[in-house]
């Protein structure tokens, strides 16, 4: 299958939104963080010391995301915690001491979660980011998790559609109406309060939440996938754009766990932590970025070197070369 670049746009209330357009932009790469920002690989779980001092470094360095992750119970199964701190309320956390950074969910579990009640606590963390909030929606790797919240396993992708439905009617219309299958009805007598901050909340699929990349496209702002074999990457964006048409731009990226080798020379290693020096990483980024990669987020857990040292070299090295994009203000 041969590569086909979109040659789409952004949408105008899009293009000049202080989170979205920070991150995503037609043929430019950018790179974040997924939080914790702390190298913890041989725990389940991050000690958090200095958290707020190293999201401060972050946005102060120029990258472009923090992105938080929905873990509401641990696993032993599974052995991550992500950042222990419930997403939501962290995010708030950070929007008062982050000036510029994107922050962004990835994501929040939908299924296990009333939609009135993440658009209200998304709009106010919009409203305290001045824009820069992003909202990630999952459907969750972990069964595990259902029985917990009485909540059915099997129909997750459906009750997926339906409650990004009832939440996009809540957060973009004045005095909504809209009646959902799963949740609540809106009769038009109820207004959420606040609205997001723009015209609406971007929202990012987290994974594939078991939609189809046509429904996908249709529906929701990009993607933030995970990717297993970088050569496949060509044939996904290709079929990823032939979704979203060829007049829209709309974001494909990808989390990764990541350890940058203290050998700057070391080629990409395989397996499925991305491990290599920051030279080797130049040249994957670079051809990513021409193959049609939006954004990278980088997960700090395996990573054998102190975090603060990593971002240092990266934001010395590789970070000229894949600035954050220039926004406006905080609205």
């Amino acid at each position: 299958m041969s590569f086909i670049p979109s040659t789409g746009k952004l949408p105008p209330e899009l293009a000049q939104h202080p989170g979205y357009a920070r991150v995503f932009r037609p043929g430019h790469l950018t790179f974040g963080f997924i939080a914790p920002l702390e190298s913890y690989p041989d725990s389940p779980g991050p000690t958090l010391e200095n958290h707020a001092e190293m999201a401060i470094k972050v946005d102060e360095a120029g990258f472009s995301a923090i992105w938080l992750r929905d873990v509401p119970f641990f696993d032993p199964n599974f052995g991550d915690v992500g950042q222990v701190l419930d997403p939501l309320a962290y995010a708030g956390y950070l929007a008062a001491v982050t000036r510029r950074i994107a922050i962004g969910t990835a994501g929040i579990v939908l299924p296990l979660r009333d939609p009135l009640i993440v658009a209200k606590q998304a709009a106010t963390v919009d409203q305290l980011l001045g824009g820069r909030f992003l909202l990630g929606l999952a459907t969750g790797d972990r069964p595990v998790e259902y029985p917990a919240f009485g909540a059915d396993f099997e129909n997750r992708a459906e009750r997926f559609r339906d409650a990004l439905a009832i939440m996009r009617a809540a957060t973009e219309q004045t005095w909504p109406v809209h009646d959902s299958r799963f949740y609540g009805r809106l009769g038009g007598n109820l207004e959420l309060l606040p609205k997001p901050a723009a015209t609406r909340l971007p929202s990012i699929v987290i994974g594939h939440a078991g939609q189809t990349l046509d429904w996908t496209a249709q529906h929701t702002d990009g993607i933030l996938s995970y990717i297993a074999d970088p050569r496949r990457i060509p044939a996904i964006i290709e079929q990823w754009h032939a979704a979203c048409g060829p007049d829209t731009f709309k974001p494909y990226g990808y989390g990764t766990l990541f350890d940058l080798d203290p050998d700057p020379n070391l080629p990409v290693q395989p397996g499925r932590v991305l491990r290599a020096g920051r030279n080797a990483l130049r040249e994957y980024w670079l051809r990513q970025q021409e193959q049609g990669v939006s954004h990278v987020a980088l997960h700090f857990k395996p990573q054998r070197r102190p975090a603060s040292e990593v971002i240092d070299e990266l934001g010395e090295y590789l970070l000229p070369l894949f600035p954050s994009l220039a926004t406006g203000a905080p609205l």
